[in-house]
């Protein structure tokens, strides 16, 4: 019979709210175990899986020098790749690990009950039964049913593709989401072919932005080079010798492809599928997301789910701001809950990235707001000429009544960075007249500011 170790906190999975919890809980004194079933994943999604090396290889791309050989380029950058990922992992782990009354456990986390958890690694068990505990497992890909789609081989996720070592001559993206699009952005740049399979029609490309600002970036994407294909249904895969044969169904007619790589981008869920929560009676929504209150509560008050497994934005700034609210709970503080989160910003990361806050203009009429529209082009920018990178627009929707920006969308060169000085100004009700009378830096991207609210 295995024994059972009574725990205070036990948080299963080591992402960003995960880990960061775990150690501020260790530093208050009280003891917690922090379970990851995969040591590759110390850190979470984030570091190991998605932002991090993805942007590193957005960087690599974006800075190939002429005249170099592809191929070579592309081996140097994913190699750097892993040696940083490596680094942050290990970093990530012995941060955790080295907190006082912090233990982490490897292995596969399942619930016996609603207090009580076994994890299994390599044939052994250890069982625990904790006062709280912390759902924290973030993700997966999505695999769409197929003929034929099976993940191996030359047929890649998000996750996998990271580790392809030799640049592909043709690349194919199923899937025309942030994820499908940054990874095409990508692939070109380092000198592939890449065509992007688009379930939708054309005029609903990137429908979350207004039309003006999505046809700016398919503008930008099908200049650099990549063929994006809409109402393209991928129908059936086969592998051929070394390469990847797609048929796909566009306007009633069937057509065929073939890549030496295909990326299959169509989303990502909540990972639950190991955690056996029917025993603990925790409750999932309709899309297999673990349902949360407004203190990320689930069904069990002593047990919470926080980040990508609550169905949540699936971005790790909002892991992290899943962990001050937890926190704030923990402490007895109810002031700070979900139902307070707003203005968060977001950016894809194609190139140049598209980044955005608060309403569109199609949102604000929608609503009923008395509103103008800002918009400048980035080839205005001072910084944009020198940096020689001069595609795209800055766009905010301004209240007329009160002067308060509801919403921008930006697509330029270090958008990323501007947005959030944008998001700001919003949560502290800053008017645009008060954002275009601002002094910034010259020459910086952000002083378009004064120009955008002129």
């Amino acid at each position: 019979m295995t024994e059972t170790k009574q725990v205070q906190n036990l948080i299963i999975g080591f992402g960003k709210a995960g880990k960061t919890l775990a150690m501020e809980l260790g530093n208050q004194g009280q003891e917690v175990i922090l379970v990851e079933k995969d040591p590759t994943m110390y850190g979470g999604t984030c570091i190991n899986v998605a932002c991090i090396p993805t942007k590193k290889l957005v960087d690599m791309a974006e800075r190939k020098p002429d005249g170099v050989d592809d191929a070579d380029y592309y081996r140097t950058s994913v190699q750097e790749k892993k040696d940083l990922i490596s680094k942050l992992n290990q970093g990530n782990y012995k941060n955790v690990n080295n907190t006082p009354n912090v233990t982490v456990v490897d292995g596969t986390a399942s619930f016996v009950d609603d207090h009580t958890v076994k994890v299994e690694n390599n044939g052994t068990i250890q069982q625990f039964e904790a006062e709280r505990i912390f759902i924290n497992t973030g993700a997966r890909p999505n695999i769409p049913k197929i003929d034929g789609l099976t993940i191996g081989g030359s047929i890649y996720t998000s996750e996998t593709l990271l580790d392809l070592e030799e640049l592909p001559n043709h690349l194919v993206v199923i899937g025309d989401g942030p994820i499908g699009l940054e990874f095409a952005s990508i692939y070109k740049q380092f000198g592939a072919r890449v065509t992007v399979l688009s379930h939708s029609p054309k005029g609903e490309f990137l429908k979350q932005y207004d039309r003006d600002m999505a046809e700016l970036v398919l503008e930008a994407l099908e200049v650099m080079g990549i063929e994006i294909l809409f109402e393209a249904d991928t129908t059936k895969v086969e592998t051929v010798d070394n390469s990847v044969q797609l048929t796909y169904q566009q306007m009633d007619k069937s057509n065929v492809l073939v890549a030496e790589a295909v990326l299959v981008a169509t989303g990502r869920h909540a990972n639950t599928a190991d955690l056996n929560l029917e025993a603990a009676g925790v409750e999932l929504g309709e899309r297999g997301a673990i349902k949360v209150n407004d203190h990320l509560q689930t069904s069990k008050d002593h047990i919470f789910a926080m980040g990508d497994v609550n169905g949540g934005m699936q971005q790790t700034f909002i892991s992290l701001d899943d962990y001050r609210i937890v926190l704030a709970y923990l402490n007895q503080d109810t002031n700070y809950t979900l139902a307070d989160r707003r203005y968060v910003p977001g950016t894809t990361f194609i190139t140049p990235p598209i980044s955005s806050v608060g309403l569109s203009e199609k949102e604000a009429e929608e609503q009923g707001f008395d509103y103008t529209v800002k918009k400048i082009a980035v080839e205005s920018i001072p910084k944009a000429k020198l940096m020689k990178k001069t595609t795209g627009a800055y766009k905010a929707i301004v209240d007329n009544k009160t002067d308060q920006i509801l919403g921008a969308t930006l697509f330029a060169a270090e958008s990323h960075e501007v947005i959030g000085i944008l998001s700001t100004a919003m949560h502290g009700s800053l008017t645009a007249t008060f954002m275009g009378n601002q002094i910034y830096s010259h020459p910086t991207m952000s002083e378009a500011l004064n120009n955008l609210f002129e």
